[in-house]
């Protein structure tokens, strides 16, 4: 099955800044995402954009919220319609005419499935936070204390373990780091702290 979308561009210029309002989102993200599972790692995600957001490239309140509506659909369809994933939600997202941007990142957070490159800051961290997010919580749930605790060693240790969280490419962790410039160590250290926070207040 192939997820290759056949473009590289989505939506109108023109709409550039056009947001969904965090309730619409919200919204969507109740109706087209069934999964408690995929919910919490799409959650996960987008709470990772906002801090990045916030911590490291210093926006503005709707900036941040950009990265944040990019992180919270990245996986809307895949529940519903694996078949279509991403060609569905950016398709919905372009009828809604959103901003560009936002279905650029979520284009773009699997190159080597749908054949879009990540090209400014906003795609390359959600394309680096995507996979490894999922590998650290996947962590977490083996571990008597969860995320309390948890280091980079830890973290590393599984990366080696390829047996572990098999279903994850090592390779794109390695290639997104790559992309956006940030070392691995420095990245998973930066996810920890900040994904403990949001798993414990959605009560994973």
């Amino acid at each position: 099955m192939s997820l290759l979308l056949n473009r590289n561009s989505f939506g109108n210029p023109s709409n550039a800044g056009k947001l969904l309002s965090k309730e619409a989102a919200n919204s969507l993200f109740e109706e087209w995402v069934l999964n408690p599972k995929l919910r919490v790692h799409m959650l996960q995600v987008a709470h990772l954009m906002q801090c990045w957001a916030a911590e490291k490239e210093g926006l503005s309140e709707s900036g941040i919220w950009k990265w944040e509506l990019s992180g919270l659909l990245h996986d809307a369809d895949w529940d519903q319609w694996p078949d279509q994933h991403c060609k569905k939600i950016i398709e919905y997202l372009e009828q809604l005419e959103i901003d560009p941007e936002v279905m650029h990142a979520i284009a773009s957070h699997g190159p080597a499935h749908f054949g879009v490159e990540p090209e400014n800051n906003m795609d390359k961290m959600l394309f680096a936070f995507d996979e490894l997010s999922g590998l650290i919580h996947a962590y977490s749930i083996l571990r008597p204390g969860g995320y309390e605790g948890m280091d980079l060693k830890g973290v590393k240790k599984r990366l080696k373990e390829k047996s572990f969280a098999a279903n994850v490419s090592r390779d794109e962790i390695q290639d997104a780091a790559n992309r956006a410039g940030i070392l691995l160590d420095d990245l998973i250290a930066f996810i920890i702290p900040r994904q403990a926070t949001i798993t414990n207040s959605v009560n994973v």
